[in-house]
């Protein structure tokens, strides 16, 4: 997310002018395409960021939340005013900025701090230093935790203090029914948790009353993978990030999930290996791990990062009959869509208001075959 609005550009009165733009621009760029009536699905205009970072800038015994505008990275903007962020963050961030004051253990070179905060309530604080940490920091720490209850992790060159544990819990309501997921420190969560659960049951809704298989491509600690089980007789998603691998198959255990089923593997070598393009044995005994025979797939979800899907893994989603595409990148969304035109059409299409107040737009189709 751009700092353009973490350092103040956030204006809730202009809000509803700000998203008929984004509406209109995304309208217009696939309107080649003839799809339906573009869905769109608004933020809150405040207090929608479940995620944020703040550097800690130090000026003689006074210490405080920066950020910095992206033309003047030298220039520090203090952030006394948060109001996109949860109200757990706008609670804790003075409450911790005190308890830094308060103690030398935890100012001394402490040059970045890392919320990330839950629809459940819960808190990880990431500080982070230029110097090694100690068993007195420690110690501060852990009475910290217990003060402001939250979950505190350290971190320094090479060095990483887990206080008590490493993640928070969250829950998701989807379609009537309760996903709890684990989210850790450093792995990737959706910034705005409330519009989250609004994409999770919008692709629920896209996928009901199917009877085959899915293929889910960059699938993350389950995100979606967990609801999409409620529609698929299996589920089997690839995901190259060895956190979010541990982290999706806790969460499949801790909702007691038997038909999903998680790889690790890019969504590169995954096609290549499936389309031929790529002779790699050990990718190819990886995918023949996954007994592929066992599957009915006909449809395939992709939430792929802002470089959207290579030619050849959308050369592969080609094949499936219901292609399900959740992208952060208008442009590269379209230039996937360009590719896929000629065999399939758009069904559905969605906007989420992930980043008010920035350019940036969530958007979503549902492509089925001609």
């Amino acid at each position: 997310m751009s700092d353009e609005c973490l350092i103040g550009q956030a204006q809730p009165e202009q809000y509803q002018t700000q998203i008929q733009e984004k509406s209109t621009r995304l309208t217009e760029q696939f309107a080649r395409f003839n799809p339906p009536e573009l869905e769109v699905h608004p933020s809150q205009p405040s207090h929608f960021r479940y995620r944020a970072e703040f550097k800690i800038w130090h000026e003689g015994d006074r210490s405080f939340y920066a950020m910095f505008n992206p033309l003047d990275r030298k220039t520090p903007v203090e952030i006394t005013n948060f109001s996109i962020g949860s109200k757990l963050i706008t609670h804790l961030m003075p409450l911790l900025l005190a308890e830094i004051h308060l103690f030398d253990e935890l100012r001394q070179r402490l040059f970045q701090v890392e919320f990330l905060t839950t629809l459940k309530g819960q808190a990880l604080v990431t500080l982070i230093y230029h110097r090694k940490l100690d068993e007195n920091w420690e110690v501060i720490a852990r009475e910290l935790e217990a003060k402001l209850n939250i979950h505190v992790i350290g971190r320094s060159r090479k060095q990483r203090i887990v206080i008590s544990q490493e993640y928070i819990e969250e829950s998701f309501e989807v379609n009537g029914k309760t996903f709890d997921y684990r989210q850790y420190e450093n792995g990737f969560t959706q910034p705005n948790a409330t519009l989250c659960q609004t994409m999770l049951n919008w692709a629920v809704e896209q996928t009901k009353d199917r009877t085959d298989d899915l293929l889910e491509l960059y699938c993350g600690n389950g995100n979606f993978t967990l609801p999409f089980s409620m529609n698929f007789k299996q589920v089997l998603g690839t995901e190259i990030s060895k956190t979010s691998v541990n982290a999706a198959n806790e969460n499949i255990a801790l909702n007691h999930l038997d038909n999903v089923y998680i790889y690790k593997m890019s969504a590169e070598d995954f096609s290549n290996s499936l389309l031929a393009k790529k002779e790699d044995e050990t990718i190819s005994r990886r995918v023949a791990r996954m007994d592929l025979s066992q599957f009915n797939f006909q449809s395939v979800f992709v939430d792929p990062p802002r470089a959207g899907l290579d030619i050849d893994s959308c050369e592969l989603v080609r094949q499936f009959d219901c292609i399900l595409y959740v992208s952060c990148n208008p442009d590269t969304l379209e230039q996937n869509i360009e590719q896929l035109s000629d065999t399939h059409k758009i069904v559905s299409f969605a906007m989420f208001d992930q980043f008010p107040y920035t350019h940036h737009v969530e958007s979503a189709v549902k492509l089925v075959r001609k």
